[in-house]
Formats: C-alpha cells, structure tokens, sequence
C-alpha cells in the first residue's frame, strides 16, 4: 500500500505540510486531487508529490471539544475503487526497486511517528479516527503516568549508558514524552543525557548506533553540502550545533561518533530553553579521525582515514557554512562544538562577522564561569577588578573565560582591556605564561604573556601569583592536588576553586578534596556534578558551573529578537542575568548557582536580557520589541503536553 511522507511535500504550492496525523487508504481520504510520482534518482524531489486538499484533519489543543473531522464515507479520489499498491516480494538482488516511504499519519505508522506518537494517552476518538484499534491495549492513561512509568523504568538501570540509550530509544519514539520526562526530572536526567554520561555515549557510539539523528556531512559530500542540507525533511531551522568531533569534551579526538554532543546540546536547547525540536539541527562534519583504535575498530561509523587539514578543511567548512546561510537565512544561530583549539579560535573570528555564530567552549563556559564569579563576590566581597585570576589550562574554555573577565573588569572600572588582563595569569603545560616565551605561544595565548620570572608548576605558581580565584581547565585529572589546594587556603580566608573540566574523571579535584583540604573554607564549583559533602557536620552542596545554563537562554534570546549577530555584551548580559537568579537560600547552602529545577525559569530571564541587549546594540530584526521580553520569553518555549487531535 502507498502512502505519503510528509516531508516530500514541505515545499509544495498544494500544501505546506500539516501538523495532524493524517494518512489514510488513497481512496478513504477526503475529496482531493492526487498526483503520486516515485521519487527516484532523476526526479526533482519538488515535483515529486503534489498533494491539494481542500479539507485537512486540523490538531487541536487538549481542552478543544469538536468532534473529529468526518473524512467522508463515499469520498473516492480517481475513481472508487482507485487503491494504489506496491509489492516488491518478487523482486531479486539484481532488480532495482523504488523506496515508496511511509506516511506519518495513521495507524501502525503513526504509532511509529515520535513526532505525533502518544502511546497508550491516544483518546478513544482518536482511536477510531486513525486507525489504531486493536494496535494499542485498550487502556487510555495520561502524559503524566506515562512519565512516572519511565522514570521507574530508567531508575532500574544501574549503568549510566544504558540510562542514556534507554533515553534515546525513548526521543526516537515519542517526542513530546520524552521532553516532558526531561523536563519534569531535569536535574536527575541532565547528566544522563549529556555531560558526563554523554562522553561514555560517543566513546562507543559505533557499538551502540542504531538510527541516525541529524547530519553527517563528510568528505564525500564536497561540493554537495547545499543539496545534503536539503535532504533534512525541516525547513524552519534556527539553531545548528555542529561539531568536527576532534576535542569530545576531555576524551579528545573521537572523529564521527562526537555526533552525541550536538544531539545533546540540541536536546537542552528544548528541554531548558524551550527551542521546537523541529527547529533543530546536529550536525557532525566528518573529515577523518587520528584516533588509531576508532580507524582499527570494525564499528566505527565514521571515515577511515586521517584528518584532513589546512585548504581541503578550510574548504568543506566554508562550504558548509555558505550552504547553511543560503538555506536557512542569516538569522539561524550556528554554535561550534568541540572542536580543538586552533580550529575553534579560528572559525569563531572568521565567521562571526558574517554569521550568526556562538563557540559554546570558548564563549559559553566563560559566560557561566563569570556568573559563578559575580555570584561567588557576594559571598567574599569586593568587585572583580579586587581579585587575583590563576588559570591552570590555557585552551578554548581558560582564555575564553579570562577574556570574558577581563571585559567585565574593563566595563565595571573603566580600565582599559589590556591592563585588565594583568589581573589574570594562565598556567599550561609548559609552565606559566610569561613574556619570555611569547615568540613560542599560540597566537590566543600572547595577551596573557606577562612580566614574571619563568615557572613551572602549579604549586609555585599558587605561591607566586597569591590568587584569590584558581580556574582548572586543563582537562587533565587531579591536577589540583592536595598542596595546591592547601596553599590556596593558606594565601585566602574563602578561596575560589573552580575545577571545570569535564567529564568527572578529567576534573581537577573533586568537592570532597576541595572542601576537605580547604577545612570547609573553600567555595567550589565544578564543571560536572559531584555529591554533596559532609565536612564536620556541615553539609556542603557544590555548585555546576554547567554551560546548559547559559547556552538554552542565550539562544533562546537570539532566536525571539531576531539577532543576526553575537556581541560580547550579550554574552555579559547572559552572565549578569544568571547571577541575579541566586537566592540567600542558595548561598547559605554553599551554592552560586541556582538549582537546575528552575531552569526554564532562569533560561526565560536570559533570554529577555540578551534580547534587550540585542535591541540596545541594533542587532534585533524582530520588530516591534516586545513589552515585556521575560513574558515572551516565557510565551515562546515549547511545550511538550500532548496535543489533541481531530
């Protein structure tokens, strides 16, 4: 039986696509012309199906009491007994066949939708509309069982994977049930579905691959990525997370199976910054992996080569982000993910004068480390411009963030930016970086070479530089030793530990280490979730310096104002924003964050912030501004609750 996908008509003058679920036998449809054409290699897809209807289903909300459209009992198209069919069981492996696709819309197939899939929640009258008696149980249970009987589900998972995999299984299915479980246990699941359950997840994506989600734009494709994009049955796409997959957040160069982070990123763009899931894209540009075990392993998904590099990189690139521009306007927001340093500063500053363009390692781990500053201030006291800054890590994320702080020192005092800069020191893994080595270091190092003799290790530079703030971005595990954090505590009455790499086992110290050697004086952050700690009787709850703080709202804030461009000030806006959402109650339990239970909430105040910055810098289109941009923010977001249908 033939039937129709309706992406293959997106486009059409006849019909732009409905969001009901409909899809009937040809001859049970209601009255309506209908030219069905394969769609084979020589066929232009926008000819290929053209479908005029002049009364499609129409989706209702849930409290909407009409009755289910009447499809017609006698309503024939071509003839009565026109019954179109395709029976490819003849055919043998020499004989070329046509992939007929299968609708979304009724029956066995619906249930197969996870776009329109409700399960068990399908009302009677839905029931009996399309198609889908006796292929349900006959109970009707709500959203809100269907996410309690999940969450028992997933909590009998003892491995972290197959938490993330049973999550996954669950997206592919049934959308909307899964961005309300996300949602309704936000703080119990992010770590599921992203940092640090992710790293395992794309560590062995080729194992447990098995459908595809979202792009995979490789060298085979070049000269081709206008015509790859199109093949993504959504036209109305506003943010792209894309990644090359040569830094996967500490694990280093996993090639294609970095795919996870972007299908992560763009799950909590929905989840906490309520972004429509259909306005979503990932994407992974595959040019090749130096990983010798993933080229040596018989599931890798990805191309078995080494990394292509220099003008044949630059060019896929430039053509990826050419074609993204022409197929989907100027306003949609491309977030760089994961890739290694002296790719990602230069994408960023190449691209970020023609495109709307955001580096969630460079620029969105400084916008929320910053907010954990401000916050943290509150607690010791003083401005920023009081405080002494010593990085251990010198990549994205550590000169991303000095150079976020060293704006806010500048706008604060007025100083200029490079006097600002010498309040902060980095340390990599040569040593501190000093004006003596300034012909060796990399181009985004040089504005933290300053006057000072030459050191080599951490503990010295402690020592040396008496911060006030100690940043691990290094990526490398336990660096912050036992002596470093003790001598940090000797030099500060409440020393500032942010131990930020990610996942867990990359991160410098844990919270344990940091209040205990710190005698409970320490305020932590970390850049993946740890336990709470008991330290002599007082219970310590160590904050996440998590970038879904920031990158939800943020986007969020793009998208309804229009930008067309990311300035540094509305990264500082989005920092301000988050540091106003901590409560007394909050500092008095230790934290400088506020608990992701309210995310949506907080991505809602960013959001506003970083559109009225958009508005104040003339980058908004949308026009006129809203009156109360928290209210439309909060008006915007995706709502996961079962539609009704008719």
């Amino acid at each position: 039986m033939i039937s129709l996908h309706r992406s293959c008509f997106l486009n059409n003058t006849g019909i732009s696509g409905s969001s009901s679920p409909l899809s009937y036998k040809l001859k049970k449809l209601p009255p309506a012309s209908v030219k069905v054409t394969a769609l084979g290699p020589n066929k232009d897809r926008n000819s290929s199906v053209l479908i005029e209807n002049s009364s499609p289903l129409k989706e209702t909300k849930e409290d909407d009491t009409s009755s289910v459209a009447d499809a017609g009992a006698n309503s024939t198209v071509a003839g009565e007994d026109t019954e179109l069919s395709y029976d490819d069981a003849a055919a043998t492996d020499d004989q070329l066949v046509t992939p007929w696709s299968l609708s979304v819309a009724s029956g066995y197939s619906l249930l197969r939708d996870p776009h329109h899939n409700k399960g068990l929640a399908f009302n009677e009258k839905e029931r009996d509309a399309y198609y889908l008696r006796g292929l349900l149980p006959p109970t009707v249970i709500s959203q809100d069982l269907q996410v309690k009987k999940m969450m028992h589900s997933i909590r009998k998972y003892q491995v972290p994977l197959q938490k993330y995999m049973a999550m996954m299984d669950l997206q592919e299915l049934n959308e909307r049930l899964f961005y309300k479980l996300l949602i309704n246990n936000v703080e119990e699941l992010l770590p599921v579905v992203y940092t640090p359950t992710v790293g395992q997840a794309c560590q062995k994506y080729g194992s447990i691959f098995r459908r595809p989600q979202g792009l995979f734009i490789s060298l085979k494709e070049k000269g081709q990525i206008r015509e790859v994009l199109r093949n993504w049955p959504q036209r109305n796409i506003q943010v792209i997370v894309v990644t090359d997959g040569e830094r996967i957040l500490g694990l280093g160069d996993l090639g294609c199976q970095g795919m996870g982070i972007p299908i992560g990123k763009l799950s909590l763009y929905t989840a906490l910054g309520g972004v429509r899931p259909s306005a979503c894209l990932p994407v992974t540009i595959d040019v090749g992996t130096n990983n010798e075990k993933l080229l040596n392993d018989e599931f890798y998904i990805g191309l078995r080569q080494k990394r292509a590099t220099g003008q044949e990189y630059a060019e896929l690139m430039h053509e990826f982000m050419t074609a993204v521009k022409q197929t989907y306007g100027e306003k949609v927001l491309i977030q760089f993910e994961d890739f290694a340093n002296h790719n990602a500063f230069d994408l960023l500053a190449k691209y970020s004068t023609t495109h709307l363009v955001f580096n969630d390692d460079i620029q969105g781990t400084a916008s929320v480390v910053l907010a954990g500053l401000v916050a943290a201030l509150k607690v010791v006291g003083g401005t920023l411009a009081d405080h002494r800054f010593l990085f251990l890590g010198a990549g994205e994320a550590g000169t991303g963030i000095a150079e976020l702080i060293a704006l806010e020192i500048s706008k604060q005092t007025n100083m200029p930016l490079k006097e600002a800069r010498k309040k902060i020191s980095l340390v990599d893994s040569k040593g501190l970086i000093v004006k003596s080595r300034i012909e060796s270091l990399q181009h985004f190092k040089k504005p933290w070479a300053h006057e000072h003799e030459p050191i080599k290790n951490l503990v010295d530079a402690v020592n040396g530089i008496k911060p006030t703030v100690l940043i691990g971005t290094s990526g490398v595990g336990r660096t912050f030793t036992k002596e470093v954090v003790e001598a940090m505590a000797a030099l500060n009455e409440k020393p500032i530990i942010f131990s930020l790499s990610n996942p867990t086992s990359q991160s410098e110290c844990t919270a344990e280490e940091a209040y205990t050697w710190s005698q409970g004086r320490a305020i932590f952050a970390s850049g993946s979730p740890f336990d709470p700690v008991e330290y002599k009787g007082r219970v310590f709850v160590p904050g996440q310096a998590n970038n879904a703080y920031i990158f939800p709202g943020l986007g969020l804030g793009l998208i309804m104002s229009g930008a067309i461009r990311v300035h540094d000030d509305m990264l500082l806006a989005a920092s301000e924003a988050l540091a106003a959402q901590v409560t007394q109650e909050n500092f008095d339990k230790g934290l400088i964050y506020p608990p992701f239970r309210n995310i949506r909430k907080i991505s809602a105040h960013i959001a506003a912030d970083v559109a009225a910055k958009a508005y104040e810098l003339g980058l908004a289109t949308r026009q006129p501004r809203p009156h109360n941009l928290v209210k439309y923010a909060e008006n915007c977001m995706y709502n996961p609750a079962y539609q009704s249908y008719r």
